[in-house]
């Protein structure tokens, strides 16, 4: 049973291909679970990515046995979905203190960026953040994980991320940071210059660009994402809410179509779902794990941006920075 398809989803490599779920036209890489979705990040650049047994972020410390104190953490990870939300927040934060007293060797590194990994599925609060960014930066400058051929490593990605969109503080000396939070400044004019032409299930064309004057929420999503489909509800009542408002909200999933109609009828959604086959304007934008959403003001500005699953409540403060109240 697959448990986990937030933001580590990406596609497969050929060699990969029979090993993993089919998914619509397209391969993707879904996880077993919790710990493994996130260190499964961390080598992305493998071949063979292991799934069963966690790995490292080293390949030396790939087959490194788990010590009692970190197998405890790694097992209350792999339930924080089951939790209540308030239950989750509070354990997500005693998790990531938990963590930054543990030795550096053999598995702090991938435990602090499992739980910074997860820490974003709604709205925890700043406090649990923060005590996540804090872990994260710390097994960093304790345990820094090699480059990725040009690319910094993943775990400075998360940081960047969780400094740059969630608005929490920390650092890190090791350039790898700052190539990170560089390469999400990238990203984001990239975003900021988009433009995409791509067909809804009713067969009506939408173009990015030919929607100024209007606010735009531009959704990734796929119908396998546990993530994304919790979050869709509330996009339908905020999309109701506000469409006479001028809201847009174009939800773009590179499923295969039957998958995607029979969702959106089962689910009686009406905003436009639009389909990326090709993974064109996936790639456009930069999307290697959903959901992710970007919100557009009248203007074409790119004015917000989530990195994972979003509440109502969270929603409603990206479109208050577009101008709807």
């Amino acid at each position: 049973m697959i448990e986990y398809e937030s933001r580590t989803a990406r596609l497969a490599t050929p060699s990969e291909k029979s090993k993993y779920e089919s998914v619509g036209e397209c391969f993707m890489i879904q996880p077993i679970n919790l710990i493994d979705a996130a260190i499964l990040r961390l080598t992305l650049s493998l071949s063979i990515i292991l799934l069963v047994m966690p790995g490292g972020v080293h390949a030396k410390s790939q087959d490194a046995a788990w010590t009692k104190q970190e197998a405890a953490v790694r097992d209350q990870i792999r339930r924080l979905r089951s939790l209540p939300d308030d239950v989750r927040a509070r354990t997500t934060k005693q998790l990531a203190i938990d963590i930054r007293w543990l030795p550096p060797k053999p598995h702090k590194l991938d435990l602090a960026f499992a739980i910074a990994n997860l820490s974003t599925e709604g709205d925890f609060g700043r406090d649990t953040l923060q005590e996540v960014a804090t872990t994260l930066a710390d097994a960093l400058r304790e345990d820094p994980p090699p480059m990725m051929g040009t690319e910094p490593a993943p775990p400075y990605l998360e940081l960047a991320e969780l400094v740059r969109y969630e608005h929490v503080k920390a650092s890190t000396d090791n350039p790898q940071f700052t190539a990170a939070l560089a390469k999400l400044e990238d990203d984001d004019q990239s975003r900021q210059r988009a433009d995409f032409t791509l067909t809804d299930l009713q067969g009506k064309t939408w173009t990015l660009q030919a929607l100024r004057g209007k606010v735009v929420l531009v959704n990734f999503w796929a119908t396998w994402c546990d993530p994304c489909r919790r979050e869709m509800p509330d996009l339908e009542t905020l999309y109701r809410r506000f469409k006479n408002q001028g809201l847009v909200v174009l939800a773009i999933s590179d499923d295969d179509a039957g998958k995607v109609k029979q969702l959106i009828v089962e689910k009686k959604f009406t905003y436009p779902v639009l389909l990326d086959p090709g993974r064109k304007v996936n790639d456009l934008f930069r999307v290697e794990g959903i959901p992710k959403s970007f919100v557009y003001d009248r203007d074409g500005r790119l004015v917000a941006q989530a990195i994972d699953m979003r509440t109502r409540g969270q929603f409603l403060e990206m479109l208050t920075q577009a101008g709807l109240h």
